[in-house]
């Protein structure tokens, strides 16, 4: 039996990109790592991390697992497991993330909510999901 060379790459192993010069208006999903160089306007649903870099933009809300910044952000960021500022990066928004780290110049206006606040919203998925497995 023949077996095809090209397997489905895990999603950790998938790696997105928006390049400098492109401006997308809409929505993202990815079950892998992402990284915008261009401009987007929307909302984000990234399952690995996200990189915004020093060119890069967003508007929009943005949900994703790890997050670094060194770009701007327009909006709300929920990272699950860590959101990193770059010394570049501007935010201006709600943050709610396990971890933080805030290089020296990172500029945040908004407010920050931390630890307890995304084990909440991990228990309170939790239970939807099993309210909904036993009605199904």
């Amino acid at each position: 039996m023949i077996k095809s060379s090209k397997s489905t790459p895990a999603p950790s192993a998938i790696s997105n990109r928006i390049l400098q010069g492109t401006t997308i208006e809409g929505d993202i999903t990815s079950d892998g790592d992402f990284r915008l160089d261009g401009e987007v306007v929307g909302k984000a649903n990234i399952k690995g991390k996200f990189v915004i870099g020093e060119k890069g933009k967003f508007k929009g809300d943005i949900l994703c697992a790890k997050a670094t910044i060194s770009g701007s952000v327009n909006g709300s960021i929920v990272a699950t497991e860590m959101l990193e500022l770059t010394e570049s990066a501007t935010v201006h928004g709600e943050i709610k993330t396990e971890k933080l780290s805030v290089e020296s110049g990172a500029e945040f206006t908004g407010n920050c909510q931390m630890g307890g606040v995304i084990r909440d919203m991990k228990e309170e998925n939790k239970k939807e999901k099993d309210v909904r497995g036993k009605t199904a």
